[in-house]
């Protein structure tokens, strides 16, 4: 059976973030996942990681932009500089608590021009740090309008391309189904390249255990193929979080 992970930005919103991870433990979690861990200090929630054991396995980059800009530009041109300063940010933040991946956020962009601009800052990236594991996500353009990063075709000729050791695929169950129709299938095509994989339902990405998805077939196809990464829990309760946890009951 896989390691679940629990997406702490998404889930248990009731509580503060730091005691999020009790909760997250008590659940039955065996790691957690802050997509934006830039608001609160990196000790803290370090600290809180290792009091209930429950390590960082993932957070995005770069930091958001909460007034209202772009929350991801590495493939923006002209903005090579700002990524290069905000990963670096983001890479301190990964250090400080022990994360196991940084996703790296294309934003929005369309063209040629986005594509080398992508490739470009992904090798800086990885050039920049061996030691980190980086990873790459398409994102389905109805929830996100304008994201460039929508295809897997792509996102495997960029990793291809880049050829990096530390350069690999999340996937997000959710927008493969959305984007490709058949997210197992979706899996089986680009499961060499998988670092870090995301669940919820489909549609309304609520609990996996809600809509037209089996899981229970891709955790068992999952361990058949050997898969050793984090399984995080990315949706939006229907209710509470602890009223929804079912799913993690009969995985578990």
């Amino acid at each position: 059976m896989p390691q679940f992970a629990a997406n702490l930005t998404t889930l248990f919103t009731e509580l503060q973030m730091i005691d999020r991870f009790a909760a997250a433990a008590e659940a039955g979690f065996t790691g957690v996942e802050i997509l934006f861990p830039y608001d609160i200090a990196a000790q803290d929630l370090y600290r809180a990681s290792v009091k209930t054991g429950l390590p960082i396995v993932l957070i995005n980059a770069p930091p958001p932009n909460w007034a209202g800009g772009p929350r991801g530009f590495a493939a923006v041109p002209g903005l090579e500089d700002r990524f290069r300063r905000d990963f670096e940010r983001s890479l301190r933040v990964a250090q400080a608590l022990r994360a196991r991946h940084i996703h790296v956020m294309a934003g929005r962009a369309e063209g040629a021009q986005a594509l080398e601009t992508l490739v470009a800052n992904l090798s800086w990236a990885a050039d920049r740090a061996p030691h980190a594991s980086l990873t790459i996500e398409p994102v389905n353009d109805t929830d996100m309008p304008g994201y460039f990063l929508t295809d897997y075709g792509m996102a495997i000729d960029i990793i291809d391309r880049i050829a990096a050791p530390n350069l690999g695929l999340q996937l997000d169950t959710y927008h493969a189904q959305v984007i490709t129709g058949d997210m197992q299938a979706c899996w089986r095509k680009v499961a060499p390249l998988v670092r870090h994989i995301q669940i919820a339902g489909h549609p309304g990405r609520n609990e996996p255990d809600v809509g037209t998805l089996d899981y229970p077939s891709l955790f068992a196809e999952l361990d058949d193929w050997g898969y050793r990464g984090w399984v995080s829990a990315e949706y939006a309760p229907v209710r509470t979080t602890q009223s929804g946890l079912g799913w993690l009951h009969v995985a578990g």
